[in-house]
């Protein structure tokens, strides 16, 4: 997939993003008895945005890109500097541990501190949110071929808020994922599981595997939790036969539906392409032109 791959990883989390964001919070039947289907960029809702406008999800994975692009690499400190210059800009949605890692951070704590600080004073249940999983992608472009380093500053990207380590390997299963798409290897998950299994919790690895088999579980969550993300989002991205029908068919979920899309929306904007995404979907979203932009200066590096 090469550079179409890249510019359809980082615009289609944007997609995934910003068509989730109106109906964040709410049911499947919900959604259903609002609009039938959701295929189409609508303003107001959760949060009361105008259409097209995109969440916490694609501004921290910004962050990050911007920072890859001007430091040439994954800087860990200037990423934590850029999340905290975002949190102080006042975004109207942001999750509970990040805001409390981030406000560590302000205070004084380094990169590494803050989130395993947070996460230790966090109890069980709330410990391991989808916060750093729907940001990481721009890891994966810039390090598509080099999968040690990829797996490491994923796990280093998730630690400055989420250092549980189903969220730390969360980060590194979905990148190195998106590297195989990108490198358009035969079996990208199965790839991501063998590289990290050793290390990374079961609980994560037990979820994955039977996609990683071509498997669909019997059921599929929405909730926040790391893992219940990841197994919809890579089932939803993986086994669509389009990237707007992945990224469709994870908002229409219902629950996290703005991150469930995001990571979604980055699997099968890698699998197919920015020609794969909807114009119309671009079109409404503002920030396309610095994305695309991004994903070019970052697959030139890697």
């Amino acid at each position: 997939m090469g550079l179409a791959g890249a510019r359809g990883l980082l615009l289609g989390l944007a997609c995934g993003d910003a068509l989730g964001r109106p109906v964040e919070f709410e049911s499947a039947a919900s959604i259903s008895s609002e609009y039938g289907t959701l295929t189409e960029m609508v303003g107001h809702g959760t949060w009361n945005q105008p259409t097209g406008t995109i969440t916490d999800d694609t501004e921290q994975a910004l962050c990050i890109a911007r920072s890859l692009a001007e430091r040439g690499g994954f800087d860990p400190a200037d990423v934590a500097d850029r999340f905290v210059a975002w949190y102080d800009s006042g975004p109207f949605d942001i999750g509970r541990m990040t805001m409390r890692s981030l406000s560590r951070l302000e205070h004084g704590d380094a990169w590494d501190e803050a989130g395993q600080q947070v996460w230790e004073g966090s109890l069980e249940g709330q410990n391991a949110g989808n916060g750093s999983v729907m940001r990481c992608a721009p890891l994966a472009v810039r390090y598509a071929t080099d999968w040690d380093r990829l797996a490491e500053v994923s796990r280093q990207s998730s630690q400055i808020t989420h250092a549980d380590p189903r969220c730390t390997y969360g980060c590194a299963v979905l990148n190195l994922t998106l590297a195989g798409l990108l490198e358009e290897v035969d079996t990208p998950l199965r790839d991501a599981l063998d590289h990290v299994e050793a290390d990374a919790p079961d609980e994560l690895t037990d979820a994955l595997e039977p996609l990683a088999r071509g498997d669909s579980p019997g059921t599929l969550e929405t909730s926040g939790y790391v893992v219940h993300s990841l197994q919809t989002a890579l089932h939803d991205g993986l086994f669509a036969e389009s990237a707007e029908d992945a990224i469709v068919t994870a908002v229409n979920r219902g629950g996290d539906t703005d991150t469930i899309g995001a990571i979604a929306g980055a699997v099968a904007g890698a699998r197919f392409g920015a020609s794969g995404l909807p114009e119309r979907w671009l079109a409404a979203i503002d920030e396309t032109d610095e994305l695309e932009g991004l994903a070019e200066r970052l697959y030139t590096m890697g």
